[in-house]
């Protein structure tokens, strides 16, 4: 099972630029239940796999950088940006606090993250 930085850092580059199965990559790092709440918006395992498409059709470069973690238990925490550039140019960096559960088996069961964009 992928550890939490795995999660922070390996997950997005397999979900914007594997050619692997989007279903099996998210598979890999969630729970079948999973609850993902980012920026208030809740996301299930089916609309984080159809995130793929976008993230796959307008990424070219992705770089993550990891500033702080927390491991406590089934519970972890962490504070990361990452700097995305779009094929049409446009540098986006995104400032994100993210807080999940694991479940028994290690991969994550729940998520709740906070973002905002910054300049990039």
């Amino acid at each position: 099972m992928p550890d939490f930085h795995a999660f922070l850092t390996r997950l997005p580059h397999e979900l914007a630029f594997s050619s692997e199965d989007p279903a099996a990559i998210v598979d890999r790092y969630y729970a079948p239940e999973i609850e993902y709440r980012n920026d208030g918006i809740a996301l299930d395992r089916q609309r984080l796999i159809d995130h793929t498409g976008p993230a796959r059709k307008n990424a070219r470069e992705l770089e993550i950088q990891v500033h702080e973690t927390l491991l406590d238990g089934d519970r972890a925490a962490a504070r990361y940006t990452m700097t995305v550039l779009t094929r049409k140019g446009q540098a986006l960096q995104i400032e994100a606090y993210l807080f999940a559960q694991f479940a028994a088996d290690g991969r994550v069961l729940r998520v709740d993250s906070i973002t905002r964009t910054a300049s990039a």
